[in-house]
């Protein structure tokens, strides 16, 4: 049996240090009446502003699932593309997002941009993309790339790295000089927005949220209490 030594000054010390962080936030406000009555628009316009002010890692966000027995789980993934209220990522299908969104597609992916102080939680439901378009972000991925996803059984448990590594080079010698096409397990999702928040950080924690909600085809926008 293992048994672990836990320092339990040091660990209190760590929460000293955390619990007395502080920061205000002082780069910019957000109004009800200043933000785009299209939420897709406005998402647009914080990307964009975003990627101007080189975000690290502007295209990261923390996708939000709920599995078959209600328990949560949430994981970082890349935004590949937008258009309209739509937001597309790619995944294999035998992942445990995959089989969250199987059989809950409930979802909500969220941005943080601490450079910005700036946040936005966007919540819809998650479909399967088109064979078309999965096909196609797939064709431009780095060969690598490609190569992983047919060498991963993504979520499932391994002994250790070098089988991985191994799977990798077994691939790799199977698909060398041929073109790789996409597997069947692996694709992309859509996600299709119902709501929007965006939120800035003010000062003393009295920070601007600002929702929009779709109800009967058109977008309510509202302000939350931070």
């Amino acid at each position: 049996m293992l048994y672990i030594c836990v320092n339990l000054n040091k660990m209190s010390e760590v929460n000293q240090h955390i619990s007395k962080l502080r920061e205000d936030f002082l780069k910019g406000t957000l109004s009800e009446n200043d933000v785009n009555l299209f939420p897709d628009i406005q998402f647009e316009k914080w990307m964009q502003e975003a990627i101007e002010a080189k975000v690290t890692e502007v295209q990261a966000c923390t996708l939000s699932t709920v599995s078959a027995d209600l328990k949560p789980n949430s994981r970082i993934i890349y935004l590949r593309e937008f258009a309209k209220h739509d937001f597309y990522f790619y995944t294999n299908f035998n992942s445990k997002k995959a089989q969250d969104i199987a059989s809950n597609n409930n979802v909500c992916i969220t941005f943080f941009w601490p450079e910005l102080e700036r946040q936005i939680r966007i919540e819809g439901k998650a479909f399967k993309a088109s064979d078309e378009k999965s096909d196609a972000y797939f064709k431009v991925r780095p060969r690598d790339s490609q190569i992983g996803a047919w060498s991963s059984p993504q979520s499932k448990k391994i002994a250790d790295r070098n089988v991985l590594e191994e799977i990798i080079t077994i691939t790799s010698n199977l698909l060398e000089g041929k073109e790789i096409k996409r597997p069947e397990y692996w694709g992309g999702y859509v996600i299709q927005a119902n709501y929007y928040e965006f939120w800035q950080g003010r000062k003393n924690r009295l920070h601007d949220r600002i929702c929009y909600t779709l109800e009967n085809q058109n977008w309510k926008i509202e302000r939350l209490a931070p």
